[in-house]
């Protein structure tokens, strides 16, 4: 297989269990060695570098969080830091910077132990360890698949904000589709070590490629199509008069949240606004349904050739 991700983006690789995205994902950071073809990161070869300097460059996050139990949530988010020859100043400026981010406020969490933590705040000190040294490029292997609806969520909202402060290039495994969908900028299908299609997601539900990445993504179902398209392509021109009884939507969220919001508040449109709370016009559940009928792209979904096993 062969594929480029772009700095910045936010990849999902996508696919049942057992074909290949864990795989991938450690023959990035050399926890397997490839036997053939090339990984390069920024340009460089990966086999270039020694596997513990170049895993140094990379933030690595997997499901069961690898924390050092005997280690306080500090010393733990300070481990690479110190590998790499941070002096304790910029080390400790850094922890609290990143407990922060993470919403574990450092000085109440900083000396706790793992076992004093909440799985789901240990995901959270998991992810700060992995910035902590200022990786440009974010492994993330299952990360929240152990936890709950609820906690996985708030995670997922909170990855997505970091993500767009810090910019790392995130290459991300999961095989649930919500979250792919929830999260990618970028979704690549695999099955079986290849790849069957790599496209951004709202293309993907509109144009699998094949059977199996129809039945994958659950193409048939709108409002995950809906959850994809935001409030601004459906919106329609004028201003409603006061009486109308829901709340506003904004134009930059997306049409599932405002079908909900319009469903169940029994009116016969809403209020859009912009970010400044003026509103710039109304929405329908006839725009909605033909928002999710629309095209999004006139050109044939992006299915890689069947060519030998490289990798780049």
């Amino acid at each position: 297989m062969t594929f480029t991700v772009a700095a910045s983006q936010f990849v999902v690789l996508l696919g049942p269990s057992g074909c290949g995205k864990t795989t991938l994902l450690k023959l990035v950071n050399r926890l397997y060695e490839p036997t053939s073809g090339t990984i390069a990161i920024n340009g460089i070869d990966t086999r270039s570098l020694p596997a513990p300097a170049l895993r140094r460059r990379i933030g690595y996050v997997i499901q069961q969080t690898g924390l050092f139990p005997h280690m306080r949530v500090g010393e733990n988010v300070a481990v690479v830091p110190r590998l790499v020859g941070w002096d304790k100043r910029r080390t400790a400026a850094r922890v609290d910077e990143l407990l922060e981010l993470v919403g574990l406020p450092a000085e109440e969490y900083r000396r706790r132990y793992p076992a004093q933590l909440s799985g789901g705040q240990q995901q959270r000190v998991g992810l700060a360890r992995a910035l902590a040294a200022e990786p440009s490029t974010l492994l993330m292997d299952e990360p929240f698949g152990a936890l709950d609806a609820i906690t996985r969520g708030r995670l997922q909202d909170e990855l997505r904000h970091i993500h767009g402060l810090l910019g790392q290039t995130v290459i991300f495994v999961t095989h649930d589709v919500e979250e792919a969908v929830r999260l990618a900028d970028r979704i690549v299908v695999m099955r079986d070590g290849r790849i069957v299609q790599d496209d951004t997601p709202l293309r993907i539900l509109s144009h699998p490629a094949d059977d199996f990445v129809r039945d994958l993504v659950g193409a048939s179902d709108v409002l995950r199509r809906l959850s994809l398209i935001p409030v601004h392509q459906a919106i329609r021109s004028g201003i409603p008069d006061a009486a109308d009884r829901c709340p506003p939507v904004t134009a930059s969220q997306n049409l599932r949240t405002a079908l909900n919001l319009l469903l169940d508040c029994g009116a016969p449109r809403l209020v859009v606004v912009d970010a400044d709370a003026r509103p710039i016009g109304t929405l329908d559940l006839e725009a909605i349904q033909q928002a999710a009928t629309v095209d999004v792209a006139s050109d044939s979904p992006i299915v890689p050739p069947d060519i030998a096993p490289t990798r780049r």
